[in-house]
């Protein structure tokens, strides 16, 4: 038996679009127990607890590389990460269960073998990379084999996430963009994507405040969630150097540099329509952690 502690991770960052992530201190915590037999769940929704859970399916992935049969199995789950609300909940169910497999198993996977198994269950690495490695990491997938590079968050930056009470699909926020997007738009995020990964090892807030900016989609994601242009408004008037959607959303981070941003911010929360939790989330450096 063997329990595995996944972080919460935000994708895109701005202008990275399907290539940057972040891990949060927001946390799942899952346990495998193998059985001879059968399939259990606690601390699941009965809608959640079946064969078809990423988490089960990620089990089976990793056995299946390793050669061996699936067996009967009893997961107990202690959710913190919200469900469809652009905190990668679906990637920190893969990498937990992929995780929890290798670990029951004596190990033999490495972490870039992890990803590489659970990438093919996920199709996109954003949010798997972080997850698995913690902190900033930057990927993309070639011949199916997902390469990263991680970078360094400076220590002066906090993220604060603003939370809303409803969920939006990944999949409705997909079908929102352009099938094509003029070259000047690829443009403008790529050259941004490269200069805010230095700016943000440095904390060069103003360059962040700059680079941290998007045309690829949050133009068109934004539309989906109420409430965020009050945010946004409401954030900068706080004093935050950047503003974005995380992942596919609806969540909104706000990237500070200020000890009172929080506390200036909570003051005026209620200033917003609707009903959002305000979350601060300081980085993750370790990603899974197994024990």
């Amino acid at each position: 038996m063997v329990t595995v502690r996944v972080p919460a991770t935000t994708a895109n960052l701005g202008p990275g679009f399907d290539t940057l992530g972040l891990a949060l201190a927001l946390y799942n915590t899952l346990t495998f127990e193998e059985l001879a037999e059968g399939l259990y769940f606690e601390g699941v929704d009965p809608e959640y607890a079946t064969a078809e859970n990423l988490a089960v399916v990620a089990y089976k992935a990793v056995l299946s590389k390793l050669g061996l049969p699936m067996p009967g199995l009893r997961i107990s789950v202690q959710a913190e990460i919200p469900i469809c609300r652009g905190l990668g909940s679906s990637a920190a169910l893969i990498a937990a269960g992929a995780a929890g497999a290798n670990a029951n198993h004596g190990s033999p996977l490495t972490r870039a073998e992890l990803l590489a198994v659970c990438n093919d269950i996920e199709g996109h690495p954003d949010n798997l990379a972080p997850a698995i490695f913690g902190g900033l990491v930057a990927s993309f997938v070639e011949n199916e084999r997902p390469y990263i590079a991680r970078y360094s968050l400076h220590k002066r930056l906090r993220c604060t996430a603003l939370i809303p009470d409803f969920q939006l699909s990944t999949h409705l926020a997909r079908g929102v963009l352009p099938k094509e997007v003029p070259y000047g738009d690829a443009i403008f995020n790529v050259s941004r994507t490269a200069v805010l990964l230095r700016a943000l090892e440095e904390g060069d807030t103003e360059t962040i405040s700059v680079s941290l900016r998007d045309k690829l989609h949050q133009p068109f994601r934004r539309a989906l969630i109420p409430g965020f242009d009050e945010a946004e408004a409401l954030a900068n008037s706080c004093g935050c150097v950047a503003f974005f959607i995380s992942g596919a959303g609806p969540t909104l981070l706000c990237l500070s540099a200020d000890l009172d941003f929080d506390a200036r911010l909570a003051a005026r929360l209620s200033e917003l329509p609707g009903h959002w939790r305000q979350l601060p989330l300081p980085v993750d450096h370790e990603g899974i952690i197994v024990s």
